[in-house]
C-alpha cells in the first residue's frame, strides 16, 4: 500500500510540477523575431568575435534591433552586408581589410636575452620576463595569433616569425587584438604607399644594432630623401603620411638596413 501511495503521490507532485513549468515558460515567453534568424542565416558563423559581440547569434539580434549596423561582419566581408542591406533596407560598404606584421625580427636577425624556460605563449613571455629579445618591442615568436586565427591565414615560419597568407585572410583584427607586443598591424587591402617594417623605438643607434640586424636605425635618411616630404620621425620611428605618399620607393632605397617595405608590393600580397 505505501508503495503504491507512494507512486501516486510522485506522479501527482510530477503533473502538477510539469503543469506549472508549462504555465511559466510560456507567460514569461520572450517573443522571438523571426528576422534574427534571417540575419543569422546570412552570417557566415565563424564566431569570431571581430564584430565586437560574443558571436553571430548576438550581432544578428544587434543588427535586428538597430543596436548595430550591417557592417560589422569582417569574416563575410561586402557580400554578407548587401545580403543583411536586403534584409534591414539599409545599405552599407565594407572596406576589406588585411593584417601583417609590423616587425622583420627573426631569429636569424634579432639577438635574444638567453633562454627562455617559461610559458610558451608569446603573452607569457611578455609577462613573465618582459620578452624573449633584447629588442622589447619586436615579435616574439610564439605564434599567439597563429593560434586565434580561424581562416587558416596564418602559420609560423622557420624563421620564428609568423607568416600571413593574404589570400585568406579577412581582416577580422582577432590576431591584432592577441598580440602582446601590439605590432600587427590592420590595413586596407587596397592600401598603397611605402611603410617601416620595425617597432623599435630606441633612440640609441648603438643599442638598436645590437638588439636587431634589420631595424630602422634612425639615420632619417627617408626623411631627408623622400620627395614628397611625406615622412617624418614620430617616437624614434619614420611616419608616413599616405595622403601623400605615391609610392615612389625613394624610402626603401636609400633605407639602409632595408626596414621600408612598399605595401602592394612587398607587405599586402592578394
Amino acid at each position: 500500500m505505501i508503495i503504491v501511495i507512494t507512486t501516486v503521490f510522485a506522479f501527482t507532485l510530477a503533473f502538477v510540477l510539469g503543469t506549472a513549468l508549462g504555465f511559466f515558460r510560456e507567460f514569461f515567453a520572450v517573443p522571438h523575431d523571426p528576422l534574427v534568424d534571417e540575419i543569422r542565416s546570412a552570417l557566415p558563423g565563424a564566431n569570431c568575435g571581430a564584430c565586437g559581440f560574443p558571436g553571430c547569434d548576438a550581432y544578428a539580434a544587434a543588427v535586428a534591433s538597430g543596436k548595430t549596423g550591417i557592417t560589422g561582419c569582417f569574416a563575410g566581408g561586402q557580400k554578407t552586408a548587401e545580403k543583411l542591406s536586403a534584409l534591414m533596407g539599409i545599405s552599407g560598404t565594407v572596406i576589406p581589410t588585411v593584417s601583417f606584421l609590423g616587425c622583420q625580427g627573426s631569429d636569424v636577425h634579432a639577438l635574444k636575452k638567453g633562454n627562455y624556460t617559461g610559458l610558451k605563449t608569446c603573452r607569457g613571455a611578455k609577462l613573465s620576463a618582459g620578452g624573449t629579445k633584447l629588442c622589447v618591442w619586436g615579435c616574439l615568436g610564439f605564434g599567439d595569433c597563429v593560434k586565434v586565427c580561424q581562416f587558416g591565414a596564418l602559420s609560423m615560419g622557420g624563421n620564428g616569425l609568423p607568416h600571413f597568407d593574404h589570400s585568406k585572410c579577412t581582416g577580422c583584427k582577432l590576431c591584432t587584438n592577441e598580440c602582446p607586443q601590439g605590432i600587427i598591424r590592420n590595413m586596407p587591402r587596397d592600401m598603397k604607399g611605402a611603410m617601416v617594417l620595425c617597432s623599435n623605438r630606441n633612440s640609441v643607434r648603438a643599442n638598436v644594432v645590437k638588439a636587431c640586424k634589420i631595424a630602422c636605425i634612425k639615420c632619417g635618411l627617408c626623411v631627408k630623401n623622400c620627395p614628397e616630404q611625406c615622412i617624418i620621425m614620430e617616437n624614434n620611428l619614420p611616419r608616413v603620411d599616405y595622403t601623400k605618399c605615391t609610392s615612389c620607393g625613394t624610402c626603401a632605397g636609400k633605407c639602409p638596413t632595408r626596414v621600408f617595405k612598399i605595401l602592394e608590393r612587398d607587405v599586402i600580397r592578394i
